[in-house]
């Protein structure tokens, strides 16, 4: 699904590169995780992936096509959900949907059907014409949510998906993507939430100063490095300072 060879990026106004040579590659139907402490490159890399930045050199492809030459096709195939809420506040989660749906062209009636049925799976039905920005932590994250995976994209981007939330809502976003990828999407994950990492994602790669520092399905980490879990295996590896 993805493939990111030697890929290096160098920002103008920046003394070190942000990636210094990553080659990653995630199959169709993984839930990939990209680990890392603050300024790793993660962002970087997700950026390169969405077709919102070029890489400075190196290879970057989604399905075998180059990122850059195919960026309409591209927009088709993805979804995002970013970390931070992309949601308008004075819209109603309903009007925000509609629109959201509307911009990838989504047929009117095949949208509103969507909509109900994901505001009906996240327990938001009752709550469809209030306006966001009275919602809960919680139920503004559902709905972030739900706007990027309205289209059905094959490959989901998912920024801390769950950061910021109570444990009931952390549970149900994890189960619904659970379900999605049990459906064939394909998601790349980064989260700080690292125990949910160990338990959500069926391969990760930890990303320390640009370069990858280990990756492997969250076993292989734990083993290898004698570690008690995945959190340990990430402190032992950054330079995460507590």
């Amino acid at each position: 699904m993805i493939l990111l060879k030697g890929v290096t990026k160098q920002y103008s106004d920046a003394i070190e590169p942000a990636l210094k040579g990553i080659d990653l590659e995630v199959n169709e139907n993984e839930v990939f995780g990209l680990l890392g402490p603050n300024g790793a490159g993660k962002t970087t890399i997700i950026s390169i992936l969405c077709g919102m930045i070029a890489q400075t050199s190196g290879v970057a492809q989604i399905q075998g096509k180059d990122i850059r030459e195919n960026l309409h096709w591209l927009k088709q195939l993805i979804g995002v959900v970013p970390q931070d809420i992309a949601l308008y506040p004075t819209l109603s989660a309903k009007e925000n949907l509609h629109y959201i749906g509307s911009m990838y062209g989504l047929d009117k009636q095949e949208l509103k059907v969507k909509i109900n049925h994901w505001l009906e799976v996240f327990d938001l039905s009752d709550h469809a014409d209030k306006r966001v920005e009275r919602f809960s932590g919680g139920m503004k994250r559902k709905v972030n949510l739900i706007a990027g995976i309205l289209h059905q994209p094959k490959l989901l981007f998912l920024d801390e998906p769950t950061v910021g939330v109570d444990v009931q809502s952390r549970n149900a976003i994890i189960d619904q993507l659970k379900v999605l990828n049990n459906e064939g999407m394909t998601m790349v994950y980064t989260s700080h939430h690292l125990q949910e990492a160990e338990h959500f994602c069926t391969k990760i790669a930890i990303i320390d100063g640009g370069r990858i520092l280990t990756h492997g399905t969250p076993n292989e980490l734990i083993t290898s490095s004698e570690s008690r879990d995945l959190e340990d295996v990430f402190l032992k590896l950054t330079r995460y300072v507590s």
